[in-house]
Formats: C-alpha cells, sequence, structure tokens
C-alpha cells in the first residue's frame, strides 16, 4: 500500500512542479521582452 501511496504523491507534487516551471519560463520571456522593447522604443 506505501508503494501505491508513493506513486499517487509523486504525480500529484508533478503538477504544481510542472505548473511552476510553465509560469517560470513565460514570466522570464515576458521580462526579456520588455526589457528589449524599454530600450527600443523609450519613454519621452
Amino acid at each position: 500500500m506505501n508503494v501505491f501511496a508513493g506513486v499517487i504523491w509523486h504525480y500529484w507534487l508533478a503538477v504544481p512542479l510542472a505548473v511552476g516551471g510553465v509560469a517560470l519560463t513565460v514570466a522570464t520571456l515576458v521580462g526579456y521582452f520588455q526589457k528589449v522593447s524599454s530600450t527600443r522604443y523609450p519613454k519621452r
């Protein structure tokens, strides 16, 4: 029974890790494009 509980825990642990990884990737891309665009089109 402990092995089965470990498998379930593994899958539930993977969900927030995967969501966090995707969110981190998107945030990094958005931050990069904001920084690049701010130097290309400076505020007046």
